[in-house]
């Protein structure tokens, strides 16, 4: 899974795999010798990177925490790849039209919208799968399909364009 971070002000691209029960993780696609033991219930972990260790205590969920390492304080928040592309479709939206983009390679499995239709924003546009997962692809915002970039069953890269919107009226 693909995570988008940010430490303070400095953003990080996060890849975690589990292969046979073991983490393999990877930042700005370097990899990391790392791993972790958690201490209590509260936050505190045991992390070991490249033969240190460390005392860590984290405060706060999934998506925001505060993280103390050695006396410093970090300011971490954290994008899941699907979280990302609500966030990226909420900004669109908010723009009005232009270009709806894959922000993870998939196929096109269904496009559920034609050149030329009205669409209301949230209305779904087309069925991307990806990681064995069919993820639908919603307007950002309302306005006419003036380009559909894709065909169904056709593969896509992140990043592709998929749709361009004009703005309503």
């Amino acid at each position: 899974m693909k995570y988008f971070v940010q430490v303070n002000s400095r953003q990080l691209e996060v890849d975690v795999v589990e292969r046979l029960g073991e983490l393999k993780i990877a930042v700005n696609g370097k990899p990391l010798d790392l791993s972790y033991e958690e201490v209590d219930a509260l936050g505190q972990v045991a992390l070991l990177s490249d033969g240190k260790s460390y005392g860590v205590s984290i405060e706060g969920d999934m998506n925001k925490a505060s993280v103390v390492i050695a006396g410093h304080l970090y300011a971490v928040e954290i994008e899941d790849e699907r979280e990302r592309a609500a966030h990226a479709a909420e900004r669109a939206a908010s723009k009005g039209g232009g270009v709806v983009k894959a922000v993870m390679p998939g196929i096109v499995f269904k496009l559920l919208v034609k050149e030329g239709e009205q669409v209301e924003a949230g209305q779904s546009l087309l069925i991307l799968e990806a990681m064995k997962m069919q993820n639908e692809i919603a307007a950002p915002a309302a306005g006419r399909i003036k380009t559909l970039h894709v065909r169904e069953k056709e593969a896509v890269a992140g990043g592709a364009k998929l749709v361009t919107i004009a703005p309503a009226g």
